[in-house]
Parts: C-alpha cells; structure tokens; sequence
C-alpha cells in the first residue's frame, strides 16, 4: 500500500500531504513569476537593440546608486510609514469601539466600515481626485467659505496621496485590530478593574497588549500595499509625485526597459521583506517590556 494510504491523522507525514497542494500552487502562481522577474533584472538592454542575451548587474548598481531613485524609494516607504501610522491611529480606537457595541449596532457598522472594500480601489481614487481636483469639491467649498478665489487641489501632491490610501486601507486595520479584540476575555478586564485599576490603565496594561497582535498585524498589512501601492499613487500623485510602483511601470511601459522595471519591482519586494521582518522582530522583542 502507499505512503498516501498511511497518511492517516496520527502520521508525520500527513501535515506534508495536506499543505503540499497549497504549497505547489503557491510556487506555481507566485514563485515562478517572481523567478522569471528576478532573471529578467539581471539582463542588460539597449535602446536600439532591446533586451541583451548576457548576466549583469548592471541594473542594480544603476537602481542603489542613483539619487534619483533614491528619492522614490524614499517617498515610497515614508509615505507607507506616514500612511500606516495615520491607519492605527484611526483604525484601532475604531475598532475598539466597534467590539464595545452590542448587535444589531454592530453588524451595521462593521457592514459601514467593511463597505468601501466592496467598492473598486479606482473608483474610489477617481471619487477623491473630483474632490481633490482644481473645480472640485474642496475648491467650491473653500471659496463657499471665503478663504479665496483661487482654485485649492490636492491633486499630485503628497498630502493627497496619503489622504486616499488612508481611505482606502484604514479598514484592514479595523479588521485586523477587531478581530483580536474579539479573543480578548471580558473577565480579564473586569478583574483588572475590580482590584481598583482605573479604566485607562486597564485599557492600558491589559486590553491593549493583547490587542497588539491585531495592531501588528494590521500595520504590516497596510505597509506593504501602501509601498506596493499603484492605482491610487498613479491617479492621485500622477507623474510629479512618482512612486516605486509607477516608476516601474514606467519602465515596462514608457521606455520598454523591462530589465530596469524588474529590478525595480525586485528591490521594493526585497526592502519590503527586509522592514516587515525586522519590524516584527523588534515589536516581540520590546512588546513585553513597553508595557510592563
């Protein structure tokens, strides 16, 4: 009989025979292309002749040294940093709230919270770049107000982006903070305040630790699809307020340079990697002390 027929629940080979699939399909959709980008960065190309049949790295000596990139790298991962601060800022006192209300209140506002999910992200762009726009709302409103004629926009400009990615990934904060909220045992909060904790501190010393899984978890979420962000940066900041992500597609699109898009492509997912982990690791290892 095979070694499939003994996979039972008690064999050590059983965890192996049922995540394999998912791994495979993961390697499949994900690992492969990362593969064939990653070998397409180490080609060179000419303007006249296209992609070169050689192995360099030219590409990534051109993309870590040159100021200009630099700079989007730098505009890239401040604007996931500001983006990620400003979501736990709104999202977690948001999503404490929403676990303090009782049903049917709560249902509804989770629906109101999860709704813009069910919305296209470019529609929603689209909805704040009329806002943001020369003649759009913003404008009217400000000369409704008095505060002059001129034409107000937020258009291509850092603000503007970071007020639509704000909206558009605040509720995976929510979500995330909710739902480790929801594992939290109301006992634990009634102790800490029937031996005379104040609710601050209890809010402190005992409902936010063990809501900081959910914050963790949420800010990694939001760092890595703000700095991967397209659509939104594209439509909002435009060609002036360039991003790693527009810049490579910029280079598949614009100059056909496909080797420089995929070695930009491979050193945000690198960076990203690299922030995300060593994130994570400073959390668990100054978690306990922080709220001691």
């Amino acid at each position: 009989m095979s070694d499939v027929a003994h996979a039972g629940p008690g064999s050590k080979s059983a965890p192996y025979w049922m995540t394999g699939p998912g791994v495979i399909f993961f390697i499949a959709l994900l690992g492969a292309p990362m593969i064939m980008t990653l070998l397409l960065s180490l080609h060179s190309y000419d303007f006249t002749l296209g992609i070169q049949n050689d192995w360099t790295l030219t590409n990534y000596i051109e993309v870590l040294g040159d100021p200009y990139f630099h700079k989007i790298f730098g505009r890239t991962f401040g604007l996931a940093l500001l983006v990620t601060v400003i979501c736990i800022a709104i999202g977690a006192p948001e999503a404490y709230v929403l676990s303090r209300l009782s049903n049917p209140w709560k249902s509804i506002f989770l629906l109101v919270v999860l709704g813009p999910l069910l919305i296209s992200v470019v529609v929603r762009t689209l909805g704040w770049a009329l806002f943001f726009g020369g003649n759009g709302v913003l404008t009217m409103t400000a000369q409704a107000l008095g505060f002059g004629e001129e034409p107000v926009s937020l258009m291509f400009t850092f603000s503007g982006m970071t007020i639509a990615l704000v909206h558009v990934l605040v509720p995976f904060m929510v979500i995330s903070v909710w739902a480790a909220l929801q594992k939290i045992d109301p006992q634990t909060e009634d102790a800490a305040l029937s031996l005379g904790a104040s609710k601050f501190t209890t809010l402190r010393r005992v409902t936010l630790p063990q809501a900081m899984p959910g914050i963790l978890s949420g800010s990694i979420i939001v760092f890595a699809l703000t700095a991967s962000a397209f659509a939104t940066p594209a439509i909002i900041g435009g060609r002036r307020m360039k991003v790693v992500a527009t810049a490579a597609y910029d280079e598949y699109l614009s100059t056909l340079n496909w080797p420089l898009g995929a070695t930009i492509a491979i050193v945000l997912l690198a960076a990203n990697i690299a922030i995300i982990v060593s994130y994570n690791q400073l959390v668990e290892r100054r978690f306990a002390k922080v709220f001691e």
